[in-house]
């Protein structure tokens, strides 16, 4: 969701908010105080934005990022190369400083960051590589040929200090860097994006108000501070622009339309950013990850180039030999465990240890998946009769207090201990660690076209979903998650979703 920069257009009259009419509120009668008197027609001087500053935004101080990074490495370098007697180390410590500001200047690093996405710890080790690089050449182009162990413990305080202004502006974007959001739209596009942003955590977008186009009112309790004619009107702007002010918010996301595209965005962009409001646009790539859309401009107009699905590649590579390799970890590290599980589950009550069960995996092939048993010996034969009991309105057969469960099942379900044995599925390839999880035949038979994208690559051990909620999400939601992870896995988030499937088992909501 980024803030977008529309082109000129040939909309007669004027634009922002010089001689705007009042905004158009709610209520049919008594405008001019329905946003109350002294905000029902704000007046801002074209091209110069309110004094107050917006709330949740974090204010960026570049010369004072640069001259921290200046000086975290600077300094240090410069003490470090004196006690080690080495040639004009303040000028080397100073250049390394010079160098190094440049570095991180140059790929970024004092811009504001994509609003929701806090800086990474992973960007200052790769400038730190580039670093040391740069100044590899450096040196071979002068013939100086510093002590290696002596450079690097000269360079590494400049790597540290910029890990801790990553990790403290991830800390801050986590605990109150909230953009405050006025969502505008018909009433489709509008309660999609409010349903949305308020029903799910971890982003940073908070839903204060809404402007509808046309007739339509927003499901739930969001403030309607005004609302926007079904045509293009002279009070566009101080409409919006009225309910932003009242509401406090720094952010106008508009959903798109019939009634709300073209030429009519194009001015209340205008508008907006004349009135010192950022705009933001909702896509209706809702289901594409950020970094696969690639803006392009090409004869006036705005194209997103949208990259595929990974599917194969160094990545693919990489997933199939860390499952591979973890899997086979796994299996030795847990074998004391999988030893007493196996006599808890043999000795609590009739029947194998282990329960095999014929799932659908990848390309809706039929493969064994081993568990732990946690249900009694004829459990599968029960099924049919407590089907009127299924708890879930999907394919899926979900009942939180089963009857068929045993005792240490119950344990084993929780801490997703019974789910162990499918390492082996891993490591012969049917599976791999993070993935949609595998359907029964009889629930993939029941899948329509969209359900049965989630077997486009291979079932995991664990996935979105499962850190997502569990047993308590929807069966829609569960196949949103999964169509996500379809469609924008990559390794880091792989690596990601493990570390969250620990909290999420040690926590066990869902587990049922």
């Amino acid at each position: 969701m980024g803030h977008v920069d529309l082109p000129e257009s040939g909309i007669p009259g004027p634009v922002g908010l010089a001689g705007a009419p009042r905004p158009r509120t709610a209520a049919p009668r008594d405008r001019t105080t329905a946003l109350g008197p002294p905000r029902s027609a704000p007046r801002v001087r074209p091209g110069r934005p309110p004094s107050r500053p917006a709330a949740g935004r974090t204010a960026r101080r570049p010369p004072l990022l640069a001259l921290t990074d200046l000086l975290g490495l600077g300094v240090p370098a410069g003490c470090v190369l004196h006690a080690a007697a080495g040639p004009r180390p303040l000028a080397a410590a100073a250049v390394a400083g010079l160098v190094w500001t440049g570095v991180r200047a140059a790929r970024g690093r004092y811009t504001d960051p994509r609003p929701g996405r806090p800086g990474s710890v992973s960007g200052p080790l790769g400038d730190w590589l580039v670093l040391v690089g740069a100044l590899v050449v450096l040196l071979a182009v002068t013939g100086h040929r510093p002590d290696p162990a002596t450079a690097v413990l000269a360079l590494t305080p400049g790597l540290v200090v910029a890990l801790a202004a990553a990790g403290a502006a991830r800390w801050r974007a986590r605990k109150g860097a909230v953009r405050r959001v006025l969502v505008v739209g018909e009433a489709a596009g509008l309660d999609r994006a409010v349903g949305r942003l308020t029903s799910a955590a971890g982003h940073p977008y908070a839903v204060v108000a809404a402007v509808p186009v046309g007739e339509g009112t927003p499901r739930g309790r969001t403030p309607v501070p005004g609302r926007l004619a079904p045509e293009p009107a002279d009070d566009d702007v101080s409409t919006v622009l009225g309910g932003a002010y009242a509401h406090d918010a720094d952010l106008v996301l508009v959903a798109p339309g019939p009634r709300l595209t073209g030429d009519r965005l194009r001015r209340l962009s205008w508008g907006l950013h004349d009135g010192g409001i950022a705009l933001g646009v909702l896509s209706e790539l809702s289901g594409t990850a950020a970094g696969r859309v690639r803006p392009v401009s090409a004869a006036g107009l705005t194209l997103l180039h949208v990259a595929p699905p990974l599917r194969h590649g160094p990545q693919a590579v990489l997933k199939a030999l860390v499952d591979r390799s973890g899997a086979a970890l796994g299996l030795l590290v847990l074998a004391p465990l999988f030893l007493a599980v196996a006599l808890a589950v043999r000795l609590s009550s009739r029947g194998p240890v282990f329960h095999r069960q014929i799932r659908h995996g990848r390309h809706n092939r039929p493969f064994t998946m081993w568990k732990f048993r946690t249900m009694v010996e004829d459990a599968e034969s029960r099924k049919e009769q407590l089907a009127p009991a299924n708890e879930s309105e999907g394919p899926m057969f979900k009942m939180r207090r089963d009857p068929r469960v045993t005792r240490i099942g119950h344990a084993l379900r929780r801490t997703s201990v019974d789910e162990l044995p499918q390492l082996l599925n891993v490591l012969r390839g049917d599976m791999s660690l993070v993935g949609p999880r595998p359907p029964l035949p009889d629930e993939a038979a029941r899948y329509d076209e969209r359900e049965l994208r989630r077997l486009a690559v291979r079932p995991g051990l664990t996935g979105l979903w499962q850190v997502s909620g569990r047993s308590d999400l929807t069966w829609q939601e569960t196949v949103r998650l999964d169509l996500w992870y379809v469609d924008n896995w990559s390794l880091a988030m792989d690596l990601g979703l493990l570390a969250r499937t620990v909290r999420a088992v040690a926590d066990g909501r869902g587990a049922y």
